[in-house]
């Protein structure tokens, strides 16, 4: 008899934030394929488990998708219950749809529990709400790092009017602002990098955003963070914020 597959969202970092379903989970997990993202605080949950440590870390050497994509196939074949434990959501850059359908095609019992995605949980945690019906009508999604270098429709992400919400941007900031500003951006629209967000390791930079890379830089931010483009970052909850944006303004 073959075993199943949880692919698990673990949230942003902050493992307060983990679902009680993706605890569930983990309780009768007997492997558990982790990356590199996931807090370790989270393994509390599955003692029990045979922990893996599958990585996949930009600029970092990583695991091979498809050698994870076999190795969660032969475990389930085993008879074993695998949770394939990812930060944030499984199935929002996380490559989590293309483990799902390795394990359909390979008709493997499998279950998504979703979890809390960075690009919401961050901003959230510093008073950003990502869409406010005075500021902008919708949020978009994106990554920095385009898989074989595959330009974005930057002119689109300007008409939009929405939100940006970026994931592994950092090391790409200056390629991204010159791209929003060619494309028509305001160079005042305010914008914040965060890294760690969540945890208390947590730290930031914000500014307008023709002198974000420059902050970004001087602040010597790195991965794992986001950006955030919009007016709402003049929502934030800490005044040291909307007293950067009107001075560097």
């Amino acid at each position: 008899m073959t075993g199943k597959v949880f692919l698990v969202g673990a949230g942003p970092g902050d493992p307060e934030l983990l679902t009680l379903k993706a605890v569930k989970a983990l309780a009768v997990a007997d492997v558990v394929l982790v990356d590199d993202l996931v807090n370790a605080a989270v393994l509390e949950h599955c003692p029990q488990a045979r922990v893996v440590n599958v990585g996949k870390r930009g600029g970092c050497q990583s695991t091979p998708q498809n050698f994870i994509n076999r190795m969660l196939i032969a475990l389930a074949e085993q008879g074993q219950t695998v949770v394939r434990l990812k930060g944030g959501d499984p199935f929002l850059f996380g490559r989590g749809g293309e483990e799902m359908l390795a394990l359909r095609n390979a008709g493997i019992d499998l279950e998504v529990i979703s979890g809390v995605t960075s690009g919401i949980a961050v901003p959230a945690s510093m008073g950003i709400p990502l869409t406010h019906r005075e500021y902008t009508h919708g949020v978009t999604m994106l990554t920095g790092h385009t898989q074989d270098g595959e330009p974005l429709d930057w002119h689109a992400l300007v008409a939009s009017k929405t939100t940006l919400v970026i994931y592994m941007g950092i090391k790409k900031v200056s390629e991204i602002v010159r791209n929003l500003l060619a494309a028509g951006m305001e160079h005042d629209m305010p914008t914040i990098a965060i890294q760690h967000g969540t945890l208390e390791t947590e730290r930031h930079v914000s500014a307008p955003l023709a002198m974000l890379p420059l902050a970004v830089h001087q602040e010597k931010l790195q991965s794992p963070a986001i950006i955030v483009i919009g007016n709402v970052v003049r929502m934030a909850s800490n005044n040291k914020l909307l007293a950067t944006l009107e001075v560097a303004a």
